[in-house]
């Protein structure tokens, strides 16, 4: 759970664009992504005053796709800081375990997908940021 901002990853998802002029198509498989989908959610109508996220995770890996409109990821090791802007529907951010994650500044309509390498476990989750940079820090 060593995980460092560096291994955050913004990753390209391939882009099928239809000659026809009908619109795009992207799809993910398991090379693009390195673990298993054992969950899939999505947010959607985040009021673009509000955040979401504020945890860490001790195994679970993401991977986090603006499907619409945009949002800001903002990452941290327990040492280094990082916000990524998330709007394009053909890249995906891969957040290893072990970094804190917060997303706000959604637009209106955003809608994020994420993609989980483990299904829902609380015991699995930092909610407290104290708690998490104590954790880090051993």
């Amino acid at each position: 759970m060593n995980s460092r901002i560096d291994d955050v990853k913004l990753i390209d998802i391939p882009k099928i664009v239809d000659p026809k002029g009908r619109g795009n198509l992207s799809v993910i498989e398991k090379e693009i992504i390195p673990f298993s989908i054992k969950r899939v959610y999505y947010l959607y109508d985040v009021p673009s005053d509000s955040y979401r996220g504020g945890h860490a995770h001790k195994k679970l890996i993401q991977f986090m796709i603006p499907l619409s409109g945009s949002f800001e990821v903002s990452l941290d090791d327990g040492k280094k800081r990082k916000k990524i802007m998330l709007n394009k529907p053909n890249k995906g951010l891969l957040i290893p375990q072990g970094i804190w994650r917060e997303m706000d500044n959604f637009s209106s309509g955003a809608i994020c997908l994420v993609l989980a390498s483990e299904e829902f476990d609380e015991s699995d989750y930092f909610r407290e940021y104290d708690r998490f940079k104590q954790f880090k820090l051993t």
